[in-house]
């Protein structure tokens, strides 16, 4: 039950081409958005549509999968854990943000 305790699984679609960084240490990082969409009948029956957007980031070797073979429109299979930060915009508001850290990856589709 340890491994449940933070866990995200996910199917989506990239919604623009990842942002690929390359850090000074020599490690790579990747971050990208995926949109999941769900649907549902209102109490009038009427279909609604929802899309809900992700932040997701990718180290290492997954960030080199990502790099290489993901652009936007793809269907993916995420595996990871929700991750809270903060950081300062450049007119000093301090930010919060929460994005998924990405441990697996599976290319769905074509």
């Amino acid at each position: 039950m340890k491994t449940l305790r933070n866990r995200v699984q996910l199917i989506g679609n990239l919604g623009n081409d990842p942002e690929i960084i390359n850090l000074e240490s020599g490690k790579k990082l990747a971050k990208f958005s995926i949109a999941t969409n769900d649907s549902y009948r209102n109490a009038k029956g009427e279909l609604i549509q929802e899309t809900q957007w992700h932040n997701i980031v990718a180290w290492g070797k997954t960030a080199e999968i990502t790099e290489k073979y993901l652009n936007k429109g793809k269907e993916v299979a995420i595996d990871g854990k929700l991750t809270s930060r903060s950081y300062e915009t450049k007119e000093g508001t301090k930010r919060y943000i929460t994005e998924i850290s990405c441990n697996e990856l599976l290319m769905l589709g074509k």
